[in-house]
């Protein structure tokens, strides 16, 4: 039996996922990007196999995607993330018209169709403020790592505001605010929901339509997910359970792969 394997070069983390020709999932492994994509996508891909037990010679099919995809020397073929990401977005959640991805340096909101085409897609301008780096980069200013946001905001008891118009300028209200005396999960809630006011600004430019999933490592935190809740009249937003929420493009990829080689078979 064969398997197929996506890959994911993110900005932030490299991911691959290994599916079964069920398309149920054996096996996932991701790492930090760094600068040497090439070396990090085949370090998650031989950790993966490792990790199942398989070797090079049981995968029928490899599908690289992500802003690094072309780096990756040994896949079969490339697709962009927003194709993957709609991919696995409707394997996880059948009826997905939406897609609200929020990864570490970009913000990408995708309305599709009926055959699960990207049929528009907006992406967050070139600031930091839109995207991941912009949380982390609050932690950052008060002493906190990346791992300490999730813990940290969820003992907020209000939001601080952040105008989150520039990275660079949220410093200074991040002084500010500590100065004032504001704790430090009031100023990260704050800085929250200035991302996800950006995020629906994107989504309404794509005409958003119902049955939403949320996605990007961003959405790792119950915090982040319950404000875009809060502030979207929305019946169904999806959201990927556990560390899910990051392999989503990789998981697309690796649906696309099976595609791939059955036909490939046929023929």
């Amino acid at each position: 039996m064969k398997y197929v394997v996506g890959i994911d070069v993110g900005s932030t983390y490299t991911k691959a996922i290994i599916l079964s020709r069920e398309n149920e999932i054996i096996g996932r492994s991701l790492s930090p990007t760094g600068f040497k994509l090439d070396q990090i996508s085949k370090k998650v891909y031989k950790q993966v196999l490792a990790e199942t037990e398989l070797n090079e010679n049981d995968i029928g099919y490899i599908i690289a995607s992500g802003f690094g995809r072309h780096r990756v020397d040994f896949c079969d073929l490339t697709v962009t993330d927003l194709t993957a990401t709609a991919r696995g977005s409707n394997l996880m959640f059948p009826g997905t018209m939406t897609v609200l991805d929020i990864g570490g340096q970009t913000m990408k909101a995708s309305r599709l169709d009926e055959n699960l085409k990207v049929k528009s897609f907006r992406l967050n301008d070139k600031c930091a403020a839109g995207t991941g780096t912009f949380l982390e980069k609050t932690a950052r200013y008060m002493g906190y790592e990346t791992d300490e946001i999730g813990p940290l905001v969820q003992t907020s008891k209000f939001q601080v505001p952040i105008s989150g118009v520039c990275a660079v300028f949220a410093e200074s209200e991040v002084i500010n605010q500590l100065s004032l005396g504001s704790a430090p999960a009031d100023i990260m809630h704050g800085a929250m929901f200035s991302l996800v006011k950006r995020a629906i600004q994107l989504l309404k430019r794509v005409r958003m339509e119902p049955r939403l999933t949320l996605t990007g490592g961003i959405m790792r935190f119950p915090t982040m997910i319950k404000v875009i809740k809060d502030e979207l009249d929305e019946d169904i937003i999806n959201v990927p359970e556990g560390d899910l929420v990051q392999y989503t493009t990789a998981l697309g990829a690796a649906t696309l792969a099976n595609q791939r080689l059955t036909k490939l078979n046929k023929n």
